[in-house]
């Protein structure tokens, strides 16, 4: 129900901007429902370090 909630105001905010038709849930709100899911299961999500980013990024390194 948070992103339908949060999906129509995000709608009626913009409702003019908007053109007619299906709009997906923009993604700052899916994220932000779910890590307010997250938070009161008391889990959280860890994030990458700079030097993970880097060697995920990388064509040196790896396989």
């Amino acid at each position: 129900f948070a992103n339908q909630a949060l999906c129509a105001e995000w709608v009626a905010q913009r409702e003019t901007a908007l053109p007619p038709g299906v709009h997906p849930v923009p993604k700052e709100i899916d994220e932000q429902v779910a890590h307010l899911k997250l938070a009161s299961l008391g889990v959280k999500i860890d994030h990458l370090t700079q030097e993970q980013e880097q060697y995920l990024s990388s064509w040196e390194q790896g396989t």
